[in-house]
């Protein structure tokens, strides 16, 4: 469990933060959760797939491997990828509210968290650092993002466009394997929509991000060769 704190340049005057890109420093994630706005960018690399919550809603996920702790995006100390998500990007700091305010957390327990080296969170005398700067910007997309995706998916459920799906995966070296427990959008009933529910879709901003998901699958064969190289490697 995070251990939040609210950001305030007295408190972390010192602080820094590791930005390299590592399993050690928490990369070593399957999936990461995006949002519609984000699928363009994240389509040229990643397959995204929507999977349940405990609470039985769903939500967009972008896969970065198939197996629990595994990302096949993780060669060499960097990310093999022009694009990072930002819900990766973002760590370890997380956005909270006070009242109508939003305000920057940072989880003390991340290992990004850095005594010496690394980026500066604040300036010497006090003001915010372009890191800073930036990172407050992708909390607010974030923050944005999170809270379109609602009504994306009830969009999807309503014109029964999600289905679960199986993917078997024979590597090189014979093994079998599989990836189960994640939904995508069903194509024939996609394509079946009538003129009224495209445009319905269309106009509030839906139709890009449900064609730029469907792009994405074709990252699958990419994410599999990606696995047979790591396998190589290790063999």
């Amino acid at each position: 469990m995070a251990n939040a704190a609210l950001l305030n340049n007295i408190d972390h005057a010192e602080l820094r933060i590791d930005t390299r890109r590592s399993a050690e420093l928490g990369d070593n994630l399957m999936s990461v959760l995006t949002f519609p706005d984000e699928f363009r960018n994240l389509q040229t690399h990643y397959p995204i797939v929507f999977q349940k919550t405990a609470q039985g809603s769903f939500q967009p996920v972008a896969l970065l491997g198939f197996v629990e702790g595994q990302n096949l995006f993780l060669e060499g100390g960097r990310w093999d990828a022009t694009c990072i998500p930002l819900a990766v990007e973002r760590q370890p700091f997380m956005i909270g509210s006070t009242g109508d305010e939003l305000v920057v957390h940072i989880d003390m327990d991340s290992p990004r968290v850095a005594a010496q080296g690394g980026e500066p969170v604040f300036l010497p005398h006090g003001g915010t650092t372009d890191f800073l700067e930036r990172v407050n910007s992708i909390l607010l997309t974030l923050h944005r993002g999170f809270q379109s995706t609602p009504a994306f998916i009830e969009a999807l459920l309503r014109h029964d466009l999600l289905e679960s799906f199986v993917l078997d995966i024979e590597l090189d070296d014979g093994s079998q394997n599989r990836l189960a427990g994640f939904y995508t959008i069903n194509e024939e009933r996609l394509a079946a929509l009538d003129g009224a529910a495209l445009e319905q879709l269309s106009r509030a901003g839906h139709l890009q991000p449900i064609f730029m998901a469907v792009a994405s699958l074709s990252n699958f064969r990419v994410l599999i060769e990606r696995m047979n190289k790591a396998r190589a490697r290790i063999s």
